[in-house]
């Protein structure tokens, strides 16, 4: 299980906690858990609610073999404050794909969901992989937002040139599958 301490010597594996938010490339978390599975990492996935307007929640966990977060008031047994917990179990915090409301989110500070929550609760390094219209990705605030992280730390990768869902060429396209996971080995080093 992802987050256990090391036992007899035997080291853990490193764990990625996986954000994904309500983008059109969302289907994309599908393949970067297998890429991020195939190199020996244990992945959990922390999902916004609207990102399941996307994906299953079914499909997430049948991919990364762990259960899937969403809701931040779900009940347990034993008081343990879900965004904390996932915060203390990984070496890693990757958005993939992050819109420009969840970029927005985080550079105010809002934590009105389980990922913003956790992503402000963690002190591990945060990879961020942007998907948006290019409209949105060139506006001011957005560009204000992004560079207000890089600032306080966190990384980006893309996003690239390619098809957005307007039918059009243009920057927003979520970054490479195999780039995003090469990023993320590299912030783990």
């Amino acid at each position: 299980m992802c987050g256990a301490k090391e036992r007899c010597g035997v080291k853990r594996q490193k764990c990625i906690l996986l954000g994904v938010t309500a983008s059109i490339a969302a289907y994309k978390a599908c393949d970067i858990i297998n890429r991020l599975k195939e190199q020996g990492f244990d992945v959990i996935v922390c999902a916004t609610k609207d990102a399941l307007q996307f994906i299953t929640p079914l499909t997430l966990q049948v991919l990364s073999g762990n259960k899937v977060f969403y809701d931040m008031f779900e009940p347990v047994l034993d008081y343990d404050p879900v965004h904390i917990n996932l915060a203390k179990r990984c070496d890693l915090l990757l958005i993939a794909p992050a819109t420009a409301d969840c970029i927005s989110k985080i550079a105010a500070g809002i934590c009105d969901d389980i990922l913003t929550c956790t992503v402000v609760s963690t002190k591990v390094p945060i990879l961020v992989a942007p998907a948006m219209n290019e409209n949105m990705h060139k506006n001011k605030i957005v560009r204000a937002n992004i560079a207000k992280l890089k600032q306080m730390g966190f990384k980006f990768i893309g996003p690239k040139r390619g098809r957005l869902v307007c039918g059009k060429e243009g920057i927003g396209h979520i970054a490479d599958v195999a780039e995003i996971v090469k990023e993320a080995k590299r912030a783990l080093r």
